[in-house]
């Protein structure tokens, strides 16, 4: 058995050298990015559940699907304004992150 264990350990070790990237890629997408709302001057977490209102907007504006940084500063634009009156977008600050500096 301990013969088996020493032959083991550096394939376990090189397999989660290996795997190691593939489970950060995945809490990276999971934790989302912050993106700029220029109308009132502060960042929004871009998570899961954003995604959710974006579909949307694009949906009722009759837009094809593109990804939000992809867009034009006049869609994005067009975007918050949409978002300000729809979902969740006031309460609890809504992931808002008011540092400027950034």
């Amino acid at each position: 058995m301990l013969k088996f264990c020493n032959r083991a350990i550096p394939h376990l070790v090189l397999a989660s050298l290996l795997l190691s990237p593939l489970a950060l890629v995945g809490c990276a997408a999971h934790a989302g990015y912050r993106v700029y709302d220029p109308d009132d001057g502060t960042y929004h977490y871009w998570r899961d559940g954003e995604v959710r209102y974006y579909n949307q907007w694009e949906h009722e504006t009759h837009r094809h699907h593109q990804d939000f940084r992809k867009r034009s500063p006049d869609e994005q634009k067009q975007y918050w304004q949409w978002r300000q009156t729809h979902g969740d977008h006031n309460q609890n600050n809504n992931g808002h992150d008011h540092d400027q500096n950034h």
